[in-house]
């Protein structure tokens, strides 16, 4: 019975120590974002392509975001170029050019100094209408089905 109760209480005490480790603040800087994936829907052609992701450093060091990689040329990020502080917000903002219609599955690779998840793949999806045609004037003729009359 004193066994048991023995490797009861050493278990106790590692599952503590366990739980007291994860409570502890990640050290260094960590990048958080409030989405990752953004859904533009239908999208007119040549509308409106741009939307924007927010993150947080929710690390205890500034956060350093490198230059964004987009899939495709069509796809434009824009990024801090300055540290973020721990507790701070920026966003990455991400340009899609709307002049081609189709759907849209693209993505961005953002590359930071982030201990945990120093490579995040943002995407954006949504479809691009076709370009509207202009209807094309009817030609109108006065003149009935025969040709006109030079009376000269």
């Amino acid at each position: 019975m004193k066994k048991v109760i023995y490797l009861l209480g050493i278990m106790l005490l590692m599952a503590g120590a366990a739980k007291a480790q994860d409570s502890k603040a990640p050290m260094g800087p960590e990048i958080e974002f409030e989405k990752i994936v953004h859904d533009y829907g239908d999208v007119p052609y040549n509308g409106n392509g741009e939307c924007e992701f927010r993150f947080t450093n929710t690390g205890t060091e500034p956060l350093l975001v490198q230059k964004p990689k987009s899939s495709c040329g069509c796809t434009i990020p824009s990024w801090p170029k300055e540290p973020i502080l721990p507790g701070e917000s920026d966003v990455i903002k991400v340009t899609y050019r709307t002049n081609r219609a189709g759907n849209i599955n693209k993505t961005v690779t953002v590359t930071s100094n982030a201990m945990k998840n120093s490579t995040v793949v943002l995407r954006i999806k949504g479809r691009v209408l076709e370009q509207p045609t202009e209807a094309m004037p009817e030609k109108k003729n006065d003149f009935g089905n025969g040709s006109p009359v030079n009376n000269n």
